[in-house]
């Protein structure tokens, strides 16, 4: 009966089965008590003659249409004219799949026949678009990730309630009404918490070294957010890439030691990921993330992500020997880039200049960077920082940090003199800024 059961041919079945009864058996018949109650009731289905031509794709004309319901026995009345025709069909008994129009137009397709029907290929207006040079798409931040040796995984838009308050300290969460699983009861705000999940489970199964990463959505409250076909009210679903690495930080080799991933690994992917714009880093601290060893990722001036090494307390938790380094950005940063400006390199060589200074230990070296790069001469062409000190050497609460000063001229060589100067507004500049002092 899973296709319904015809109930005004009940009376007939029963006389049929009785005759067979009747013919091997013998015996004879009583009377049929046939009572009429609660028989479902068959609606009407009206059908536009214009919407089926139009859903058919053929000029099916409607007597033709009326000669198919008459084949089939439907009972059809055709009412209105023009493009308001339309065929109004009483669906006998047995037909229990004729409910909607397209039902109906159905019918017209199958007797009409289907090879009837002439195969067109599809139409569009071809035209050219021209890519933006300031965009890129989520498809290439996938393959500079692959590029930096990292793996793609997708995860679960729920997790455990758990995660949500050890990675992002959310007691209250979103949490589902019907659950798949019930461990996987509320929807993420992090892609930590996911990622985090990936390293243990690799990690439980022998595998030395680990980075993956992930694009997706996170899902939080916002009181703002309005209601739309593709979003909910009070609710916002930002895009993310996130990442994760655990183990060494190269595949075992004959040329270089074997040491752990650490913080400075994957800012350098995370820089690779933006290049060529540049990306600035503070101190500041994550419910995930290693209080000293963690850092918001500033673009422009606005606060895009974080970048840090898990908690101690969340590496215990979760079983792991070593720190895991994870960041999380918001997508929409990665896929805009900067304008692309060449530049004519100079073909006379650079001059360098490495300066030595001792400044305040609690001095962020990004700071000075900063400072010396905003006010250099014409001359300067770059200021980084190579090597940090600290020592019994130094007074107390003091550091030394290392800069290379790169000089070079576009029209013709740099002299000494030049180059020395220019040095020494740097560090005239940084001692005025900082009292920092040659070492």
């Amino acid at each position: 009966f899973e296709r319904g059961v015809d109930f005004a041919t009940t009376v007939e079945h029963i006389e049929y089965i009785t005759r067979l009864v009747l013919e091997v058996c013998g015996g004879d018949a009583g009377p049929i008590a046939d009572n009429v109650a609660h028989v479902p009731e068959r609606k009407p289905v009206r059908m536009r003659i214009a919407r089926a031509q139009k859903v058919i794709g053929v000029p099916v004309t409607a007597d033709e249409m009326a000669d198919v319901f008459a084949r089939l026995a439907l009972p059809a009345n055709k009412e209105g004219a023009g493009a308001q025709a339309a065929f109004v069909v009483s669906p006998p008994a047995h037909r229990f799949d004729l409910q909607i129009e397209e039902d109906l137009i159905e019918e017209i397709a199958r007797i009409h026949g289907f090879a009837s029907i002439p195969a067109h290929p599809p139409r569009a207006a071809a035209k050219m678009s021209a890519p933006s040079e300031t965009l890129r798409s989520l498809h290439e931040v996938r393959e500079r990730l692959a590029a930096c040796d990292y793996t793609e995984v997708i995860n679960f838009s729920f997790v455990e309630a758990e995660w949500e308050a050890d990675f992002a300290a959310l007691a209250n969460p979103i949490r589902l009404l019907n659950p798949m699983a019930s461990q996987l009861s509320v929807m993420r705000s992090t892609l930590i918490g996911s990622l985090v999940a990936n390293v243990c489970y690799n990690h439980a199964r022998k595998l030395p070294r680990i980075r993956v990463f992930e694009i997706g959505r996170v899902f939080r409250r916002d009181e703002r957010a309005s209601g739309g076909p593709l979003s909910v009210a009070g609710l916002v679903q930002p895009m993310r890439v996130a990442a994760a690495a655990f183990g060494p930080a190269l595949d075992e080799q004959w040329a270089a030691e074997r040491r752990p991933v650490d913080y400075f690994d994957v800012k350098g992917d995370l820089e690779a990921l933006y290049f060529p714009a540049s990306l600035k880093f503070e101190d500041a601290s994550h419910p995930a993330l290693h209080p000293g060893r963690s850092a918001r990722i500033l673009l422009e001036g606005s606060a895009i992500g974080w970048l840090g090494e898990l908690h101690p307390r969340w590496q215990q938790k979760y079983g792991l020997p070593q720190p895991v380094i994870v960041f999380e950005v918001e997508a929409d940063s990665v896929t805009v880039a900067p304008f692309p400006r060449p530049q004519t390199p100079s073909k006379y060589p650079a001059v360098i200049r490495d300066i030595a200074l001792v400044v305040e230990a609690a001095l962020p070296a990004q700071q000075l960077v900063e400072a010396a790069l905003a006010e250099k001469s014409a001359i300067v062409r770059d200021i980084r920082i190579f090597d940090l000190y600290r020592g019994a050497a130094l007074p107390a609460g003091k550091k030394s940090l290392a800069l290379r000063v790169v000089m070079q001229h576009t029209e013709r060589n740099l002299t000494d003199s030049e180059a020395d100067a220019a040095r020494d507004s740097v560090i005239a500049l940084l001692g005025r800024r900082f009292g920092a002092s040659l070492r």
